[in-house]
């Protein structure tokens, strides 16, 4: 099957924009306010009917905060009644014991819980409110208790090893073996974090890969395509993990509004829910169309001979070449006015036959 022809394998959702935290991170600037034209549950099973036209791709109903929307645990009934696979994204922060218990009857397969350090102080500090860590921690172990599997997400803003394997040991005592350690992109709040170089991640994730190799933890880099050029360099392969940037190649974002965009971290239109079908923008949208033909890369992600297997961010590659900062805030995203196809700013790799 040609990658145009191909179904989404996974779909993010910010069903909702209102949060009860102030993550110094967030893209979507969430907070006490909704989105204007935010979906409305009858607008979103919809959605939801059209999805399941196209395939059966993983839903990820995340926000802000999707617990905040009264309606969640129903728009993730409807969905999994129409055989989709949904799970959630969350800080925690809302999820009780009856709320795990009512999520499982909705379906809610899996729940993956933000969890930045295992120091209370440093991740309350990140997610601007106290108490944050205490309720992400008991989130992880009501889902256990209503039978919900439960991935950690971690963000990486210091890429030191020893805080990364600290969150993991906690993560598997409590029975977690899935982890995305997601490394932030400049949109949003998250545009004044101070990151590391290029070079400090890649040595980061050289050492993750090494050490939890076959160690019956599946880890994941999110938002760092290039791990998988250094898993080959490293001869670690995981089938799970698909290709490094999947940004409208197997998966796509729906925003607030049903706006359609490659990804959360790339505010580029393709489509608009409320006027075109979830179908057409899939398979028709020129921008998605455009991003699966890994011919249209240029300046060393061009060249990569990883280019079908990493293929750069996609966002960093925008955000360094957009005319204007961008903040999702409450705004709708926007037509294209950066070089979406540019090379991939964070990467330092320097494949064969590119002129320096």
């Amino acid at each position: 099957m040609h990658r145009s022809e191909a179904p989404p394998r996974l779909i993010s959702w910010n069903i909702t924009l209102r949060c009860p935290l102030k993550c110094a991170h967030c893209y979507v600037d969430a907070g006490e306010h909704e989105a204007e034209g935010v979906l409305s549950t009858e607008e979103a099973k919809v959605v939801i009917d059209q999805i399941a036209e196209v395939g059966r791709p993983i839903v990820v109903l995340s926000g802000g905060e999707p617990l905040e929307r009264e309606d969640t645990c129903e728009i993730a009934r409807y969905g999994t009644e129409r055989g989709l696979r949904m799970v959630m994204g969350t800080s925690g922060y809302l999820l009780d014991h009856k709320m795990a218990e009512h999520l499982k009857t909705a379906g809610i397969s899996a729940v993956a819980i933000s969890l930045d350090s295992t120091d209370p102080v440093i991740h309350d500090t990140f997610r601007g409110v106290h108490g944050a860590w205490e309720k992400a921690v008991s989130a992880i172990d009501h889902c256990h208790a209503a039978g919900i599997r439960v991935q950690i997400n971690m963000t990486v803003v210091q890429p030191k090893s020893e805080n990364i394997d600290s969150v993991i040991r906690f993560g598997t005592r409590r029975g977690v073996k899935d982890f995305h350690l997601f490394f932030p992109v400049h949109t949003g709040r998250g545009e004044t974090i101070n990151l590391m170089t290029p070079e400090a991640y890649e040595a980061l994730i050289r050492h993750l890969l090494t050490r939890y190799q076959g160690s019956g933890i599946n880890i994941r880099p999110t938002c760092a395509p290039q791990f998988r050029r250094i898993a080959d360099e490293l001869g670690v392969h995981n089938a799970a993990w698909g290709r490094g940037c999947l940004a409208g190649i197997t998966y796509c974002r729906i925003y607030a509004t049903g706006i359609v965009t490659p990804c959360p971290y790339l505010p580029v239109a393709a489509g608009d829910l409320r006027t075109t079908s979830f179908k057409e923008i899939w398979y028709a949208s020129d921008l998605f169309i455009a991003l699966r033909n890994p011919d249209n890369l240029t300046g060393k992600c061009g060249h990569c001979t990883y280019k079908t297997v990493c293929g750069g961010c996609r966002a960093r590659a925008y955000q360094g070449h957009a005319d204007t900062r961008w903040c999702d805030g409450l705004m709708k995203p926007q037509p294209l006015n950066g070089e979406i196809f540019a090379e991939d700013p964070w990467c330092f790799h320097q494949p064969g036959g590119v002129i320096q």
